[in-house]
């Protein structure tokens, strides 16, 4: 999709400015028109659909470009790499999720531009190891100025990243006296550059869904079916396996109910049967 749709670039226009301004021009869309829109890409291919999705999200692309632009790359190729972003998430872009696309695009503009970013500051490489690599990422986003670290300051992060205080030291004096590769050219497995740490999966798109779907599973489907048993039936499963305490004992329910505990199994065995039947549909959803 990215080279069959014919977008508006800054070269086509003239400047940075003039194609800010074409970008505007484009009416954003209601949630109808876009489920609508969606609809007709993902069922029928439809890329004139596609098409107006993105012209309608070009906005969204400057603004989130605009900061990056610290980095002292060109505004229009920052805006062109998160456009590419744009079209991978509009591709991507289920509508049956029942989420806006400006929501889901966010993160694959952003992984997009970062990446670009990443590939084009260049910088010395430094640090070796796996774990070297992992303290500098960590010390520069820990550190809130470009100002020496204090020992107060060093001691608390060597405690939160279980180094020793010597290590930090010296990883901030290297950090101090030259740049670093992000980007590493090794396939050795023990070797990692300091981009291996930057995703945050838990924050894609799909991610956040999926643990929708379990957060609903846990929430609506795990009361529901504790609200199929009878009191008895609940108040051993609550007591064997949803407390948070110490788990009840076959031996402790008995004496609670006045009865053996094999009986105090039988139910229970009985009673996950039936929560497991009734959380079924959940699951198959989820």
């Amino acid at each position: 999709m990215t080279h069959a749709l014919a977008l508006p670039t800054v070269s086509a226009v003239g400047s940075i400015d003039a194609y800010i301004q074409a970008a505007r021009q484009f009416p954003m869309l209601t949630q109808e028109e876009e489920f609508r829109l969606a609809t007709r890409f993902r069922d029928d291919s439809d890329l004139d659909a596609a098409r107006q999705l993105v012209l309608s999200h070009l906005r969204l692309v400057i603004s989130i470009a605009r900061g990056y632009l610290g980095y002292g790359l060109p505004h229009a190729d920052l805006i062109q790499e998160g456009n590419i972003g744009l079209m991978k998430a509009v591709k991507r872009f289920d509508p049956a999720h029942g989420v806006r696309l400006v929501s889901f695009a966010i993160h694959w503009i952003k992984a997009e531009i970062h990446e670009y970013v990443l590939k084009n500051w260049r910088m010395v490489k430094l640090a070796t190891t796996k774990a070297q690599r992992k303290l500098f990422f960590n010390l520069r986003s820990m550190k809130a100025n470009s100002e020496a670290l204090s020992p107060g300051q060093v001691t608390d992060i060597a405690h939160r990243l279980s180094v020793k205080p010597e290590e930090v030291s010296e990883m901030e004096a290297r950090l101090t006296g030259h740049d670093l590769a992000l980007d590493g050219d090794s396939d050795d497995d023990e070797v990692f550059a300091p981009i291996s740490y930057l995703a945050d999966h838990s924050s894609e798109p799909v991610h956040v869904l999926e643990a929708r779907a379990r957060e609903r599973l846990h929430n609506e489907g795990l009361q529901g079916a504790l609200a199929s048993l009878d009191p008895r039936s609940r108040r051993i499963v609550e007591a064997r396996w949803l407390t948070d305490e110490s788990p009840a004992t076959l031996h402790e329910l008995a004496a609670e109910f006045g009865v053996s505990a094999e009986r105090i199994r039988q139910v229970e065995v009985k009673a996950m049967q039936k929560m497991r039947a009734s959380l079924a549909p959940l699951v198959a959803d989820a």
